[in-house]
């Protein structure tokens, strides 16, 4: 690519940004429209524009987000977005504070050396010229200068130690805020026990457990729910409630027809699969009967399940928090894999059969994911390397020879050259997170937070030695392996070497998805188009409509890893290209102002952790840190710097500061304080409320029937105050 090629590109993703963003500002003012740009206000039940001055100025929400508070942000989505925040200021503070110094200190440095740049070190295929002379690569090898590069790489590191222990911090006080609440919160009086042990005779897996736990614990222990299974109640229930909405639906669409004809014309539907084949009904009549013939269907597999598909796991409940607290941090039995608490997840979370899995099967199942995951990372190196080799316009015309009177046409080929590898990039690793997620779950993790700080940290793996390092090596890949395969340790080497060449490339990339990707974050086209084809043809009821409006989460495990791929790619070139740290200031810059408007009006969390993801955030972009002081002890060294070894101290110290943060922080974040926990509650805690929300869905009666439970969920303890 050359310099105009990537002006090119910068200048038409700002254009586009400005586009979408003037649509946001016209469209996101059209009351029809609130239910896209403003559905976490409308679930709360808040006006859109509550506390918010209404104006036509394109730029107003930057002014809304800017002087919103953290506490806005925990009151509208949660202590787990906040901390998401936290880690995008902290990454943005690295950048600024290491732009103040690097750019007005290592730019003149590299400008007025005296160098002629080798093909193999430029940081643009030869081509762009003009970065190569603000680089490192314009120093000469053995060079004074490069002592101002030294200092730079330890003015990054030591920003990021001091930003980092800050924001850990932080964090931890938020985290302790939020469970200090005096709201009652229905899991911090649960626990949950997996691999109880096979059940003794003469007793019943109820009696089991209630006996184990009221022995420790018999001032508070309030009652137990032994987990089932419930793999056909779940399915009944989720027929019942299909027919449900179809019946809400086919009442919806009789009353409308009813608009135009006094008797209305009663809607049909057929018996057959998918209601498209058999016999043609009546369609009110049909599902009415259909929902008669389920509910007692559902209520004696309810009384099945509960009594004959009892599993090794249960949940507990206690009438005071300090001891659930104490309890899920406490050793219950000699063996390790036997009844093993840990603190209990909103019941929204539990991943309810995953929680029978046995301790070893758990422990064979994370071993055989890491592998596949393993395999998973190494097997894609090979197609994005083909990917990073063939997006070029030179192979394309190689390969498809009846595209060269079309590609060669120049408005085109300006704008290929530009997009044509970052987008094939993007679209290939969109493919990947579902996977990921399912093996996360596969591995017998028992909460949706837990699974998705999981397939997050895989995530993040796969996109930095795919991407990062898959692209950075790409080229020059299979050429290279024989040398690998002789020496692994030269892999070091041969990424110092190959950085340089993909500094415009990776240019690219940040800027397409900070300007083009919050762009079509902020204006939210493509979810706006589907809710009015949605609504004009498909949606009957008002539960169809605020379906398709439902805006779901922030996706932690996708977005968090796409922003530390970015962080990854920033950091490691900072010193090598410092120009690039503008533009990782602009992805985070304008990453905190459009998602502190989405996370204030749009997004909805599904889950809250209280914070558990920063240590996964820290440990990564620790990880990324020392990748990026790894890489300039190899660069330093093809340099032939003689004191290059004064950079060998900076990855032990980096692993010296995991070790600290992770023995005075780490264990908060595992298991709530005592201390926090002690703090008195605002009201009584209603535990029958506590543990009926812990009760399944497709368990859940519409009767208040005591008995319809007795097999499986025991009396409760009469002993034993509330705190």
């Amino acid at each position: 690519m050359d310099f105009s090629s990537f002006l090119t590109s910068l200048a038409t993703s700002f254009v586009i940004f400005v586009v979408l963003m003037l649509l946001f500002t016209w469209l996101s003012r059209r009351p029809g429209n609130h239910e896209i740009y403003f559905p976490n206000r409308k679930l709360k039940g808040l006006d859109p524009y509550e506390g918010l001055r209404v104006t036509r100025n394109p730029i107003s929400w930057i002014r809304e987000a800017l002087s919103s508070t953290e506490a806005d942000v925990i009151r509208m989505s949660g202590v787990d977005t906040a901390v998401y925040f936290v880690f995008l200021t902290t990454v943005l503070g690295l950048f600024v504070l290491g732009g103040l110094v690097l750019l007005p200190v290592l730019l003149p440095v590299s400008a007025t050396a005296r160098f002629r740049i080798k093909v193999n070190e430029t940081t643009s295929e030869g081509t762009f010229n003009d970065l190569d002379k603000l680089s490192m690569a314009h120093i000469e090898e053995e060079s004074p200068r490069l002592w101002a590069f030294v200092a730079a790489t330890y003015w990054v590191s030591f920003v990021a130690y001091c930003l980092l222990w800050k924001a850990y911090k932080h964090v931890a006080n938020l985290r302790a805020a939020a469970l200090m609440s005096p709201e009652v919160k229905s899991e911090q009086f649960a626990v949950v026990v997996r691999d109880i042990p096979p059940v003794p005779e003469g007793q019943t897996r109820k009696e089991q457990v209630d006996s184990y736990f009221k022995a420790i614990y018999p001032d508070t222990f309030y009652r137990s729910m032994v987990v089932t299974d419930n793999k056909k109640a779940n399915k009944i229930y989720d027929e019942l409630e299909g027919y449900r909405k179809k019946l809400a639906r086919a009442e919806a669409i009789y009353a409308e027809s009813k608009k135009t004809s006094p008797e209305g014309t009663r809607p049909t539907t057929k018996t057959g699969f998918l209601g498209l084949f058999g016999e043609k009904v009546y369609a009110i009549e049909y599902y009415d009967e259909k929902i008669k013939e389920l509910i007692p269907k559902l209520e004696n597999e309810q009384k099945v399940t509960l009594k004959d598909k009892q599993q090794s796991a249960a949940v507990i409940f206690f009438n005071n928090r300090v001891t659930a607290a104490a309890a899920s941090q406490s050793l219950h039995d000699m063996m390790v894999e036997k009844w093993t608490v840990i603190d209990a997840p909103e019941s929204r979370q539990l991943i309810w059969t995953n929680l029978p899995k046995y301790f070893y099967e758990r422990q064979i199942r994370q071993y055989v994911i890491y592998f596949i995951v393993f395999l998973t990372i190494f097997f894609y190196m090979i197609p994005i390397g083909f990917i990073s080799a063939l997006t070029t316009l030179e192979n394309l015309k190689k390969l498809l020879p009846f595209l060269k009177p079309v590609v060669d046409i120049p408005a085109i080929k300006t704008v290929l050259e530009a997009y044509l590898p970052q987008i094939a990039l993007i679209i290939f690793m969109a493919l990947l997170p579902n996977f990921l997620l399912f093996l996360s779950k596969a591995e017998g993790i028992p909460s949706e937070s837990h699974a998705q700080r999981a397939a997050s940290g895989k995530y993040f793996y796969f996109t930095v030695l795919n991407v990062f390092i898959g692209v950075t090596i790409g080229s020059t890949l299979f050429s290279t392996f024989k040398q690998i395969e002789k020496d692994p340790n030269s892999i070091v080497k041969l990424l110092a070497e190959s950085l340089p060449g993909t500094a415009t490339f990776f240019l690219t990339f940040v800027a397409l998805k900070f300007f083009v990707g919050y762009g079509l974050e902020l204006s939210r086209i493509v979810p706006l188009i589907i809710y009015h084809l949605k609504k004009k043809y498909l949606c009957k009821t008002e539960d169809e409509v605020k379906e398709a409006w439902a805006p779901g989460d922030l996706g932690y495990a996708t977005r968090i890893p796409n922003d530390m791929l970015i962080f990854t790619v920033v950091l490691c070139y900072s010193v090598i290209a410092p120009l690039i740290i503008p533009f990782g200031v602009v992805y985070f810059g304008l990453g905190w102002l459009v998602l502190r408007n989405q996370v204030l009006k749009v997004y909805v969390p599904s889950y809250e952790s209280y914070g558990r993801i920063w240590p996964h955030i820290y440990i990564r972009i620790i990880a990324s840190l020392i990748l990026y002081q790894v890489t300039m002890v190899g660069y330093f060294s093809i340099k032939k710097f003689v004191y290059s070894p004064v950079i060998i101290p900076l990855p032990i110290l980096s692993v010296i500061f995991i070790y600290i943060c992770q023995r005075k922080f780490y264990r908060f974040f595992k298991s709530t304080a005592l201390e926090v926990a002690s703090h008195e509650l605002k009201e009584t805690p209603n535990m029958e409320v506590v543990f009926r929300s812990f009760i399944p869905p497709c368990l859940s009666s519409e009767k208040a029937d005591e008995d319809q439970f007795e097999d499986a969920l025991s009396q409760v303890s009469r002993t034993g105050g509330v705190g």
